[in-house]
């Protein structure tokens, strides 16, 4: 009999461990964490063999195949023995897929994934196809195929999540942007994380389609170096599969729909673009385009992302906790209408804050930065006694700053420094694990902070 470990028991691993077990595997399960509750009693249920608190590699490395966690990086010790060995090691992912026929609609990119990923379940569930939600959000691929069955699967993918990624074909591959993110896990080399978002492109055919955002400048340097089997959507550009002209936009990669852009229940100039590559792929699974427009215009959105919270005595609180990159946060400026005090910092994955410069002059006039090490964030602002040496915000004065170390004082701070009309936004820039078990995380606990006061 094949034995299958899975090293992570987290929502990935489990599902993994249950389908593998269906299938008649020889299942192990091992977690250097503590498996959560729910998760240990799926596996016993299953009758799956586990450990937590430790590898034990003797169990581990005598595996005919290895499913790993997104979070496990391909340098950890174990990894790199099982691949000297040359022993497989896959992702859920690329386990689940070979056990159902269903159509994948994939979903990758630095920023707008989960929003874009939402936006197209919601118009296929609108349209009435059996369709499940997974990758990043919903439940597992790998538990869904184990116990549902599904037509259709839109799924979210990290760059983690497509490295152990080798036969498995998305019918529908979107890849929205891409800016540096997540380079402590790939050597610091930004090449290697663009190689792992194309790798969403492997195995298409000229039958698969390929949605992407044309006006990227590293997308755009990339296709030009490549030869792709796919049929190729651009969207961005007047004259592409999907554009805006005039306050209209505008879909034509089968039929030609045109809304007005003052319809899009998603707000700024990104979630046009979301909605642009989520239409485009909508059309090519040929839904009807009355459908497309009702989910464009009733969509309401994902929690963390740009999420309103309140008004506190004139005073606009936004949650965009799921803003763990720059270009996110930068996003998230582009999009403010009203002063801002802008509330960043976290676990630093090599962030450039160049990025949002030009914006933080322009929108900001406070920063406060909440996280354990702040030193960075200090050095790039020039922060010095409570201002900026370097930077002038949006009301002229020299750059606010407030040093904090955990969320309270930094709402605290923030409404402290926000006047009648101005918006307090949470848009971090940066990984959550420093003071947070996860974004959302981070997120529930900056909405409780904000009704605390």
């Amino acid at each position: 009999m094949k034995r299958i470990v899975v090293l992570g028991a987290g929502e990935s691993g489990t599902g993994a461990a249950i389908l593998a077990k269906e299938k008649g595997f020889d299942v192990f399960v091992s977690d250097m964490g503590e498996i959560k509750a729910p998760y240990r009693a799926m596996l016993d249920q299953h009758g799956i063999k586990w450990e937590d608190g430790h590898h034990t590699a003797e169990s581990i490395l005598n595996a005919d195949e290895v499913i790993k966690s997104p979070g496990i990086p391909l340098t950890a010790p174990l990894i790199v023995k099982l691949q000297e060995q040359g022993t497989p090691v896959i992702s859920e992912i690329e386990f689940a897929a070979r056990y159902t026929n269903a159509k994948m609609i994939c979903i990758t990119g630095s920023n707008g994934k989960t929003t874009t990923t939402s936006l197209i379940y919601d118009i296929l569930r609108r349209a009435g196809l059996n369709v499940g939600l997974a990758g990043n959000i919903g439940a597992s691929l790998a538990l869904q195929v184990a116990h549902e069955h599904h037509d259709y699967y839109v799924i979210e993918l990290s760059s983690f999540q497509l490295d152990n990624m080798y036969d498995f074909r998305a019918n529908v591959a979107i890849l929205l942007n891409i800016t540096p993110d997540h380079l402590d896990r790939y050597n610091y080399e930004f090449q290697n994380y663009v190689n792992a978002k194309f790798r969403i492109t492997q195995n298409q055919t000229k039958d698969d389609a390929f949605i992407y955002w044309s006006e990227d400048p590293v997308i755009d340097k990339e296709i030009k170096k490549m030869s792709l089997g796919a049929t190729l959507y651009p969207f961005g550009k007047t004259g592409n599969a999907a554009y805006v002209r005039g306050n209209d936009l505008i879909v034509e990669a089968n039929d030609c729909l045109q809304m007005p852009v003052g319809d899009l229940s998603l707000r700024g100039k990104h979630n046009q673009l979301n909605s642009m590559a989520a239409s485009i792929a909508a059309q090519v699974l040929h839904i009807k385009k009355d459908v497309i427009r009702e989910s464009l215009r009733q969509f309401a959105g994902v929690e963390h992302r740009l999420q309103y919270v309140a008004t506190i005595r004139g005073v606009r609180f936004v949650n965009d906790s799921k803003a763990t990159n720059v270009n996110s946060c930068w996003y998230a400026l582009e999009s403010m209408t009203t002063p801002t005090v802008l509330i960043l910092g976290g676990k630093d994955k090599g962030n450039d804050y160049s990025e949002i410069d030009e914006l933080v002059r322009r929108k900001c006039h406070t920063l406060v930065f909440m996280g354990l090490h702040n030193e960075k964030l200090r050095e790039h602002f020039a922060a010095c006694n409570g201002v900026s040496e370097t930077f002038t915000g949006c009301d002229g004065k020299p750059l606010r700053i407030i040093d904090t170390d955990n969320l309270q004082d930094a709402v605290n701070g923030a409404y402290g420094a926000a006047a009648e009309g101005d918006t307090v936004l949470l848009s971090p820039c940066c990984a959550s694990f420093d003071l947070f078990k996860s974004y959302e995380d981070r997120g529930e606990q900056f909405m409780n902070a904000v009704r605390r006061l």
